[in-house]
């Protein structure tokens, strides 16, 4: 039992491994919307596959790795539009600190508030993305090794 236990740990460690090749080509989802006009609306309900079949929506490769979506009136800083714009980009380079992180800032001219985040198509929806999930499932399985011979 102990056998099939480890075999079965290996296979997803090494299964998290081989996919992570996807990890090193960073994309962004590049859009825009303004109010209930366009896909790329807050909630955003598309993922990789749906790119392909979506006016509008695209994922392009980001170089710098780091993706970014920009919220813009609608709320506090409506001053000239009425309806809430919500963009998401690839960016030229992240936070000095590389933290992952949102807050109100000044954007082309514009008080918008601004998400920057690290890995493959991060800027979609707001759970957990791929790449975390298989970490902690990568770890998890690495504890149940070390918990089962310890």
């Amino acid at each position: 039992m102990k056998i099939v236990s480890i075999q079965i740990t290996v296979i997803v460690i090494l299964l998290n491994f081989l996919n992570l090749s996807n990890a090193l080509l960073r994309r962004c989802y590049s859009c825009r919307s303004r109010g209930e006009l366009g896909s790329c609306k807050d909630p955003f309900n598309f993922n990789a596959t749906d790119v392909e079949s979506e006016p509008g929506l695209t994922a392009i490769p980001c170089a710098s790795g780091w993706c970014g979506k920009v919220i813009e009136g609608g709320g506090t800083y409506a001053t000239d539009d009425y309806d809430q714009a919500i963009q998401r980009m690839c960016v030229q380079r992240g936070p000095d600190d590389n933290q992952d992180r949102c807050a109100n800032t000044v954007y082309n001219y514009k008080k918008v508030y601004m998400c920057f985040c690290q890995g493959d198509l991060c800027n979609g929806s707001e759970t957990i993305n791929q790449l975390q999930f298989k970490k902690i499932i990568t770890i998890g399985a690495i504890l149940t090794i070390l918990h089962r011979f310890l």
